[in-house]
């Protein structure tokens, strides 16, 4: 896929944003990431896990403990329940392993399949395809899928990759929705795919692609 090819040229060493030491730090900061900047979760993960590193010492926290370790995230009430919940169900359930399929990930507390899929494919190595807001924009923007939900984006992009593929392209599709094609005022005559991109539903403005 020429789009592919392009994204890989332009960020061809585009990785998770949030930083982490093992899938389960990788786990607590991708559910910590919904309603929160990568910026702002990467300040909290070291002061959280410097106290409660393991799945064992999150569940046996205090959850009062737990939102005030997190409370600059956005919904922190509710992330710090629903983090202590997942923190038994990891120990009841898997020893306190994360799990490395797709059932077993979205059966945690707090954990969908996007999330599921960012543990299999950044920690686990495993193909996986994250669709998040930026995905899906940018996938419709590139007439690379019509769809709105999710689940129905990841399955066309499957089929218009090889599975070795699915990571990177996630994480690709994911830096140029941030630093390119945002949701208003997309940058398209600055964007080095503008002439291959269909920029289908993109708002009227500069779409003409910039000298190269």
């Amino acid at each position: 896929m020429r789009i592919a090819r392009r994204l890989a040229e332009i960020y061809p060493d585009a990785s998770c944003a949030l930083a982490f030491g093992s899938p389960w730090e990788l786990l607590v900061a991708t559910v910590l990431s919904a309603q929160s900047t990568d910026a702002q979760v990467n300040r909290i993960t070291p002061v959280l896990f410097g106290e409660l590193p393991t799945p064992g010492a999150l569940a046996q926290a205090p959850v009062r403990r737990v939102q005030e370790l997190i409370r600059s995230a956005g919904m922190f009430r509710r992330k710090g329940e629903a983090l202590r919940r997942m923190a038994r169900q990891l120990l009841d359930r898997h020893g306190g392993d994360v799990p490395r399929s797709l059932e077993e990930l979205t059966q945690l507390e707090g954990v969908g399949r996007k999330t599921a899929n960012v543990i299999l494919g950044t920690a686990y190595g495993r193909p996986a395809i994250t669709v998040d807001t930026h995905v899906g924009r940018l996938a419709r923007r590139m007439g690379l899928s019509h769809h709105r939900d999710p689940e129905r984006i990841e399955s066309d992009l499957a089929r218009l990759l090889p599975p070795e593929e699915w990571t990177a392209f996630s994480h690709r599709m994911i830096h140029h929705g941030r630093q390119v094609c945002a949701a208003r005022g997309p940058r398209c005559g600055e964007c080095r795919l503008a002439d291959i991109c269909p920029r289908i539903g993109t708002p009227p403005g500069d779409h003409s692609p910039r000298a190269r």
